[in-house]
């Protein structure tokens, strides 16, 4: 997969001596993220000095944000919506994966210079390969266009899914994301008006539950899905989660946000510290924040 190998390391003699800093980026809901909880517990087991903290940032300051990662000498940062795609104009480089992808969720310092990496992408394919699904010879809807969309979109065309459809409110972006996908878009207002032999659905909106978005919860209520194995919400810690209701009542696999999470968790560590930590250690470390 492009740019998996493409990382900038750390020397691991520094570990001890130098404490790290890494961050996560996001508007107000970057203080519902469980990476703080999950990376400092990593990072304390595998003996690296360093802390992993959360930065609230505004839309309008995006900018200034990139500049303090190198004024503030923060070794390594991930981006959480709103911001994988606004943050790639400050890149000084992006990863062939990013720029193929056109979002980034990691970041990489290298003294004064930024490399902008896409994880998710590697963690949705790595969650799949754990639960054993493959998408080759499969039809895939995706639900939402923005940068998570895009690395699902990814991920299903390298992993040779037979049709991929991408469903937005934005038919422009909607558009953007199938065509680079060699895929069908439609608007989600329509989505019940189009018989879809879906066997594999991700929702890649920010919505998970009615009070998120009614619209959406009405659709997944009456969507019909007699051919879908897995249903896949990119989100995660929502109570009465409306894919997972529809998921139960259909006998529809589910899983949600927080398999991507430890996998995207691992390689973003990775990119930073060169390190290959086991997954069972995120996965324990996910437990211990629950």
């Amino acid at each position: 997969m492009p740019g998996k190998s493409d990382q900038f390391t750390l020397k691991q003699s520094s570990y001890g001596k130098k404490h790290l800093v890494f961050c996560i980026l996001s508007d107000e809901r970057v203080f519902s993220s469980k990476s703080p909880d999950i990376f400092n517990q990593v990072m304390k087991q595998a003996g690296i000095n360093g802390s992993y903290v959360p930065f609230m940032v505004q839309p309008d300051k995006i900018g200034e944000a990139m500049s303090s990662l190198r004024t503030l000498n923060i070794t390594g940062a991930n981006v959480a919506v709103p911001y994988k795609e606004s943050v790639a104009p400050f890149m000084d480089s992006v990863s062939e994966s990013a720029e193929i992808i056109g979002a980034i969720n990691t970041i990489a310092r290298n003294k004064d210079k930024l490399k902008g990496y896409n994880t998710n992408a590697i963690g949705l394919m790595d969650a799949l390969e754990e639960i054993q699904f493959d998408p080759a010879g499969k039809t895939a809807l995706i639900l939402g266009a923005g940068g998570a969309a895009k690395a699902a979109a990814f991920v299903l065309k390298w992993l040779k899914a037979d049709k991929i459809f991408v469903a937005s409110r934005s038919e422009a972006k909607a558009r953007q994301v199938a065509v680079r996908a060699s895929g069908e878009f439609l608007l989600l207002d329509t989505l019940l008006e189009h018989d879809i032999p879906t066997n594999i659905l991700i929702n890649a909106t920010t919505a998970s539950s009615r009070e998120e978005s009614k619209e959406l919860a009405d659709i997944a209520e009456k969507l019909q899905l007699p051919k879908c194995e897995l249903i896949f919400d990119l989100n995660y810690g929502r109570s009465q989660n409306f894919w997972q209701i529809k998921a139960d009542k259909n006998g529809i696999k589910f899983r949600d946000g927080l398999l991507t999470l430890i996998h995207q968790a691992k390689n973003s560590l990775s990119l930073w510290t060169g390190l290959e930590i086991e997954t069972k250690e995120f996965r324990k470390a996910l437990e211990n924040a629950a």
